[in-house]
């Protein structure tokens, strides 16, 4: 019973005898002298050791977690609870005093060790948890993204297989968080611990002598006012860094005038062009030309009118520039680069237009492109003709006819594309119409006469040289020369304003100043406005009276106080008409007006009669609207005997001297007057024989073709009914023609008689041998008969 029971009883106590054994009292109690133990106890106790020393992971796990109840107790338990033969009281009470004392110690140590662990389990409290986070986070990404991927094979697959999944899935997570906790904790010791960093020194300041600038400054931007100040600093002229300077300026400097070049300031850039060494230059202005144009072919005509103001002046600047295009357009050809050969022939052909370059240059390329046509080369060609097919027309008419029937033989073949067919029935079209639309040369753009051209010939097969050297900064020797010597041409092209504008800071040039200085002062004292400003005010001031009058004699009172100065009543007739014009239905205010003053002042009736010349000469540019109120209000003014009737003197009614708007003017303005005068006071009026010069160029007699028109122009507009003397004149034309060919008939038979009383006898002898002569043909002609 005791042997059965024991087991169950003393499991607890062999666990803590075993404990206590292994602890420090109880082997400082076994190297203590104490009685020897059992035989049983010694065979136990070497078991235990033996056991321990083969798991020792679980002597620490039992160790830490049983050693506590000892350790609170301050002394150990008895000796019959460990094991059988333990030794006696009171040597275990003096070896716990001992044990106590290293326990203290030890218990020291240890607890500097737990605040340094407390210490560091503070700094990651928050990092775990935020890893424990992210952790939690990828375990449910995972196992999301693993049921979204195969959830029939998982729900299908064996228990064991989904623990060996769950199990990796765990070890990959668990390695990654690992691999972060040791990084945050790197992080964290380099956060704590920051390495002391140097400050970067500051860059170096940029050179600002000369001397200092070394080669070339292409990358450095030096401001222009720093610029100039530099230039001033140098005192050797002639020293390559001065040299350099001088040269980035010229390069900033012609690339901008260039650049901004247009048709309306194109005449303000050419003297600020002229005025740079174009001879230094040369190459960076031929440059500078290509590359703008390349950008913006549009600007074609307006570069290719600089080229040829330039080379007038300066021919070997225009040879140059032609040579590179030449060489760009074969490069072009040869590398089949469509743009940059649209844009190379589109400046060759405002060159060709300009004068600059041969018309020769222009057919023999044509005549390259054609000769083995593709879409892409007929259609650059029939580009090229568009722009130089008008000044070709006029220099080379045969040159071009080959050129188009080449293009005709093209469109016959019909090897090309529809779109490139469709180009060259519109080019003929175009040739048709005369170029219509496509002008040689703009007429803002002609500032060179032909006279003063050089023309040069260059062909596509000459070894041209580009002269790419001339693009790139090089020392002169003589750079001081050469600059004095272009001061001098500069001086001569642009004439003395210019060196006087320039040379004003010098000091030699004060007396000149001063002579100036007077000079300005005399022409101070005439003051004369250019801007007429005062023009405009008066035609607001007769404006806004004419508008806001209620009726004309308000109007005519108003206009009356203004203070005119003579010679400008004209202004307040045109601004009359004006008004009247920009109506929308005639208004008999303006009439009426209009009547006051002729009746008023005879200058205004004069000025009047200068506006209708005027309006009738540029009746054409006239909308329908206008033309009908110009054409009433002066109706008007001849139907009131406002304005003297010989003004229709300027009237020539002509199917040639006529238009479709001067005859609809001339039908409104008859028309009006029939309804004022009425169309028998009307006919009394152009049948007043006092005025019958005046009326002839409406009536014409002098051919019988303009009577015809004259009769059936005023019959088709209603009035027929002033014509009855023309058509009469008509009727008795032949009768007398005749009469006036019998007086011309009848003075040379008078003057027949005369002259053949002295040749009677010269005739009889003549008349003898001629009738002899005609008897002998007749013989001859019986005969061959028989």
């Amino acid at each position: 019973m005791a042997a059965s029971a024991s087991p169950v009883a003393a499991s607890p106590r062999r666990r803590h005898s075993h404990r206590d054994d292994d602890s420090p009292r109880h082997r400082k109690r076994r190297s203590s002298p104490s009685p020897s133990p059992s035989p049983d106890a010694e065979a136990d106790l070497d078991r235990r050791r033996r056991r321990s020393r083969a798991s020792p992971p679980d002597r620490d796990r039992r160790r830490g977690r049983d050693a506590k109840p000892s350790e609170e107790n301050g002394h150990a338990k008895p000796d019959g609870e460990a094991d059988g033969g333990s030794p006696p009281r009171r040597a275990r009470v003096s070896d716990g005093e001992e044990d106590g004392d290293r326990r203290r110690r030890r218990a020291r140590v240890s607890d500097d060790e737990k605040e340094d662990d407390r210490r560091r389990r503070r700094s990651r409290a928050s990092d775990d948890e935020r890893d424990d986070r992210r952790r939690k986070r990828d375990r449910d990404r995972d196992s999301r993204r693993h049921r979204r991927r195969s959830p029939s094979s998982e729900s299908g697959s064996s228990p064991d297989d989904r623990r060996s999944r769950r199990h990796r899935r765990d070890e990959g997570s668990r390695r990654r968080d690992e691999r972060r906790r040791r990084e945050d904790d790197r992080e964290e010791r380099r956060r704590r611990s920051p390495e002391k960093r140097e400050p970067t020194p500051l860059p170096p300041p940029p050179p600002l002598l000369p001397e200092m600038i070394p080669g070339r400054t292409g990358g450095i931007y030096i401001p222009p006012f720093r610029m100039a100040q530099m230039l001033r600093e140098v005192e050797d002229k002639s020293s390559p860094e001065y040299q350099r300077l001088t040269w980035d300026a010229l390069k900033k400097s012609i690339n901008g005038l260039v650049n901004k070049v247009n048709a309306t300031n194109i005449k303000n850039i050419v003297p600020e062009l002229l005025a740079e060494n174009l001879v230094r230059g040369r190459g960076l202005f031929c440059q500078s030309c290509i590359k703008s144009q390349m950008a913006s072919p549009g600007f074609t005509d307006v570069f290719a009118a600089l080229v040829a103001v330039v080379n007038t002046k300066f021919p070997e600047i225009g040879r140059l520039l032609l040579v590179r295009v030449v060489l760009q357009l074969k490069r072009a050809y040869k590398r089949n680069d469509k743009p940059q050969l649209l844009a190379a022939t589109k400046f060759i052909a405002h060159l060709v237009n300009q004068v600059v370059a041969h018309e020769l240059i222009a057919l023999e390329l044509l005549t390259v492109l054609l000769e083995n046509p593709t879409d892409d080369s007929v259609e650059v060609a029939v580009g090229f003709v568009k722009e130089c097919g008008a000044m070709l027309q006029d220099l080379s008419p045969q040159g071009l006819h080959a050129i188009f029937e080449r293009f005709r033989g093209i469109l016959h073949e019909g090897e090309i594309d529809k779109r490139v067919q469709f180009l060259i029935e519109g080019l003929f079209a175009i040739r048709k119409a005369k170029f219509q639309g496509f002008p040689a040369i703009r007429p803002e753009l002609d500032l060179v006469e032909q006279e003063d051209q050089f023309t040069h010939e260059i062909s596509l097969e000459d070894e041209l040289d580009p002269e790419t050297n001339l693009n790139v900064f090089r020392a002169n020797p003589n750079f001081v020369e050469d600059e004095k010597a272009y001061e001098n041409l500069k001086r001569s092209i642009l004439g003395a304003e210019s060196s006087e504008d320039e040379e004003g800071s010098d000091a030699e040039s004060d007396e000149e100043d001063d002579e100036e200085s007077d000079e300005d002062d005399e022409e101070a004292m005439e003051i004369r406005d250019r801007t007429e400003t005062n023009l405009v005010n008066l035609r607001r001031t007769i404006y806004l009276t004419i508008m806001s009058s209620v009726d004309f004699e308000e109007a005519g009172h108003k206009l009356m106080k203004i203070k005119l100065e003579p010679g400008q009543e004209m202004e307040l007739c045109i601004m009359l008409l004006e008004c009247c014009s920009q109506e929308r239905t005639y208004l008999r205010y303006y009439g009426l007006l209009g009547q006051r003053f002729c009746m008023i002042n005879k200058v205004y009736q004069e000025n009047f009669e200068k506006c209708f010349v005027q309006q009738y000469s540029m009746i054409h540019r006239l909308e329908t609207n206008k033309l009908r109120n110009v054409a009433k209000f002066f109706a008007h003014l001849l139907g009131t005997d406002a304005l003297p009737w010989h003004v229709l003197a300027y009237i020539r009614l002509t199917e040639e001297d006529t238009t479709s708007s001067s005859r609809i003017f001339i039908k409104i303005l008859f028309q009006e007057l029939s309804e004022h005068l009425g169309i028998r006071l009307l006919n009394e009026r152009l049948n007043d024989p006092t005025m019958q010069g005046s009326f002839e160029s409406i009536f014409p007699k002098d051919h019988p073709k303009n009577t015809r028109f004259s009769i059936n122009f005023f019959t088709s507009i209603g009035l027929g009914g002033i014509t009855e003397s023309l058509r009469e004149y008509l009727k008795n034309m032949p009768r007398l023609i005749m009469q006036q060919q019998k007086p011309a008939s009848s003075e040379s038979e008078s003057s027949g008689s005369e002259s053949g009383s002295e040749s009677s006898s010269s005739g009889s002898s003549s008349e003898s041998e001629s009738s002899s002569d005609e008897s002998d043909k007749r013989r001859s002609k019986r005969r061959k008969r028989t």
